[in-house]
C-alpha cells in the first residue's frame, strides 16, 4: 500500500472509486473538488489516494491504477500566509472490513502525504468528517490516532433523508399534516417552480441562469437576516452552479411572477441532497418554501434518485441549538435522522493550532 497525490489524468479512476464506494459523497468527487478549487480563499485541491502496490501497474498507466482508500484534499487559506486543509467527508476507506489499527494505519499513510503539502502550503490542521454513520457502524466511537475530535465542523453531524423508493403517496402520507396543508395552500395561491441549471452554455441560457442567482441571492439576504445565518458572497453559489453543471439545480418558486423562495440542490450517485435555501420575508403568506420543497422531492424521485437528503438539522432534543428553526421547517417532510460521528483534526502546528483553537480563527 502506498499514498499519492493523483494526477489530473488519474482524477477519473478516483471517481470510479468515489461512485463504487458505499460512503462516496459528492464532496469526494473531482467534480467538487474543482468547483471548491475556484472559489476564492481555496483555489488548491489535491487527490490522495491509497494505491494498491501489486496490482498498481505501470506507473504512467491510469486505467491500471488500483485505488483502495484515500481523501480529497481542499486548502482554506487563513491570516499570514496560513492555510488549513479539510477532507470533507473523508477519509474513504473500507472502514466496515478494516479494524481500528488497519484504519490507522491507512490514515497515517495519508496523513504522511498531507504533511509533505502542510510545509509546503504552511498549514497547521487539517480536518476530516468521516462519512461514518453513528450507531449504525461497528466504528461508532472511531479516533484517528494523533486527531482530535471537535464539537461540530462545517457541516452539520445531523441531518435527514426521505426514502424516495416509496410512492408518493406514501411520502405525503408520512408527512406532518402541517407541511401537507401548507404545500396545498401555496398550489392554491398559484405559486410556480421554474428551474434552472448550466448544462446548456447557449447565450439564453446564461442569461436566464446569471439572472436566477441574482434573485435567489436577493432572497438570500430576507432569509439571513431573518434567521441570523451568513451568506456567502454571491460567487460561491454562481461557482457552484456553473461548475457543477450536471450536478446542481437551482430552483425558484414564484408568485405572480415575482420570487418568493429559491434553492439549490446537488445530486451524486442515487441521493439528491438540498444545499442552500432562501425565501421572502414579504411573501411568507404563500408558504412557497413548502411547495418548492416537494417539488424538488418530486423531480428527484422521477429522476430515479433513491434518497433525498435535507443536508442539516439540529441536534435531538436541542430546541436552542442555531439550527433549530429550519429543524421544524424540513421534520414537517418526515425522514429519518441520520447522525455522522465527530469531525476530528489534526494539528502541523501545535502553538498555531492552538491559537486558532482559543481565538476561533475559523469554524
Amino acid at each position: 500500500m502506498k499514498a499519492k497525490i493523483l494526477a489530473k489524468s488519474e482524477e477519473v479512476i478516483w471517481d470510479e472509486f468515489v461512485n463504487n464506494h458505499p460512503l462516496g459523497g459528492i464532496q469526494q468527487s473531482s467534480a467538487w473538488a474543482r468547483f471548491q478549487g475556484v472559489m476564492k480563499g481555496r483555489g488548491q485541491y489535491w487527490i490522495i489516494a491509497l494505491t494498491d502496490e501489486k496490482t498498481g501497474g505501470p506507473k504512467k498507466d491510469a486505467k491500471a491504477l488500483k485505488i483502495i482508500g484515500g481523501t480529497v484534499v481542499i486548502r482554506h487559506k487563513m491570516p499570514k500566509g496560513y492555510s488549513w486543509f479539510y477532507g470533507s467527508r473523508g477519509p474513504l476507506l473500507d472502514y466496515e472490513n478494516l479494524t481500528e489499527k488497519e484504519i490507522n494505519h491507512q490514515v497515517s499513510s495519508l496523513l504522511e502525504e498531507i504533511s509533505k503539502l502542510s510545509k509546503l502550503e504552511h498549514s497547521i490542521f487539517v480536518r476530516f468528517d468521516p462519512p461514518i454513520i453513528a450507531k449504525t457502524s461497528k466504528h461508532t466511537s472511531l479516533l484517528f490516532k494523533n486527531f482530535r475530535k471537535i464539537k461540530e465542523g462545517f457541516y452539520p453531524q445531523d441531518t435527514l433523508v426521505l426514502d424516495l423508493e416509496k410512492s408518493e403517496e406514501k411520502l405525503l402520507s408520512e408527512m406532518k399534516p402541517k407541511g401537507r396543508y401548507n404545500i396545498k395552500l401555496a398550489e392554491k395561491k398559484g405559486v410556480t417552480i421554474e428551474k434552472y441549471t448550466a448544462n446548456d452554455d447557449t447565450p439564453s441560457n446564461k442569461k436566464e441562469l446569471n439572472k436566477a442567482i441574482d434573485d435567489f441571492y436577493e432572497l438570500l439576504g430576507d432569509t439571513t437576516t431573518r434567521d441570523g445565518f451568513t451568506r456567502h458572497p454571491k460567487e460561491v453559489y454562481t461557482a457552484m452552479v456553473e461548475n457543477l453543471p450536471q450536478q446542481a439545480i437551482l430552483y425558484l418558486a414564484k408568485f405572480e411572477n415575482t420570487p418568493v423562495a429559491g434553492m439549490i440542490a446537488v445530486t451524486h450517485k442515487d441521493t439528491a441532497t438540498y444545499y442552500y435555501g432562501a425565501s421572502s420575508n414579504e411573501y411568507r403568506n404563500t408558504m412557497a418554501p413548502y411547495l418548492l420543497q416537494w417539488h424538488a422531492i418530486t423531480e428527484a424521485k422521477k429522476d430515479g434518485f433513491k434518497w433525498y437528503d435535507f443536508m442539516g438539522i439540529s441536534p435531538e432534543n436541542d430546541q436552542k441549538h442555531k439550527l433549530s428553526g429550519v429543524t421544524d421547517f424540513k421534520n414537517k417532510f418526515g425522514g429519518k435522522r441520520l447522525t455522522y460521528i465527530n469531525p476530528q483534526e489534526h494539528a502541523f502546528k501545535k502553538l498555531l493550532y492552538l491559537a486558532y483553537r482559543l481565538k476561533s480563527m475559523v469554524k
